[in-house]
């Protein structure tokens, strides 16, 4: 586990190397905030509803700036690290090396969300509390289920991520079709619009979805709209969806592994 954490730890190094880009994204996050927030004000202030979907309008706009907060925690732009080793050849030597593939790339992308968290989720809340003044989880309680459907929001997000990685080894274009499934992710996970206001026949399908687990589920609980033990069946879907794509994830590398063995290496 010591090396796992050090790799961890480098990954949030990694980060703090490059200051200024952060910054660059950090404004660029809140200008967009802010045109989502004001996008879901101007909805709420035409429609004769003050409820949507189980969100008032104080709901819905914190809801946003929970989900633009997460943008780059759970990489939902996207993230190519291992489809580059693998385009360029680097991933042979990696997989040589004397660590389990898949907990070394997991233990980056954990300390790169630390960083994230830290250093653009935060300041992104900031900023929605003093634009908009934000709902904030109102329990201990409240802020535990949020926390731990975070770290799981991450994990699914990993798997998800991972697999759309590896397919390079069997795809000569990984980034076009990862294109489409990440554009799928945004649309299906809750980012565009909650998926609380979807029709009420199609709910269901898509909460039952991967993709719910990396946005919809961390945004409702911090918004409250789910509470008690009800957060209990969201908060265990994120466990299974992590358990099944980290384990496909595994899978897929022990594949790969064969046909980069199978070629010669």
């Amino acid at each position: 586990m010591r090396l796992y954490w050090e790799v961890a730890r480098r990954a949030v190094q990694r980060q703090l190397a490059y200051r200024t880009e952060n910054l660059a994204g950090l404004f660029t996050n809140a200008f967009f905030g802010y045109l989502r927030a004001a996008v879901f004000v101007a909805v709420y202030q035409n429609v004769s509803a003050t409820n949507l979907g189980g969100y008032d309008a104080h709901a819905a706009v914190s809801y946003m700036w929970i989900t633009q907060a997460m943008i780059m925690i759970v990489a939902l732009w996207g993230w190519w690290d291992v489809e580059e080793t693998i385009r360029t050849g680097d991933v042979v030597s990696d997989l040589a090396k004397p660590f389990a593939y898949l907990g070394f790339w997991l233990a980056r992308d954990i300390g790169r969300a630390a960083y994230f968290t830290v250093f653009r989720a935060a300041p992104i809340l900031l900023a929605g509390q003093l634009l908009f003044g934000l709902h904030w989880p109102s329990s201990v309680g409240a802020w535990l289920a949020f926390g731990l459907s975070v770290v799981l929001a991450v994990l699914v997000s990993f798997g998800w991520r991972f697999l759309l990685n590896v397919s390079a080894f069997w795809t000569t274009d990984a980034r076009g079709l990862g294109q489409l499934a990440l554009a799928a992710t945004m649309f299906l996970g809750g980012f565009v619009v909650p998926l609380r206001y979807f029709p009420d026949w199609l709910q269901p399908w898509v909460l039952a979805l991967p993709f719910a687990s990396i946005t919809q589920t961390p945004a409702d609980l911090f918004v409250e709209r789910v509470q008690g033990t009800d957060t209990l069946l969201p908060l265990l879907g994120q466990v299974i969806w992590a358990f099944v794509l980290l384990g496909l994830a595994q899978l897929a590398t022990l594949l790969a592994t064969r046909r980069v063995v199978f070629q010669g290496g």
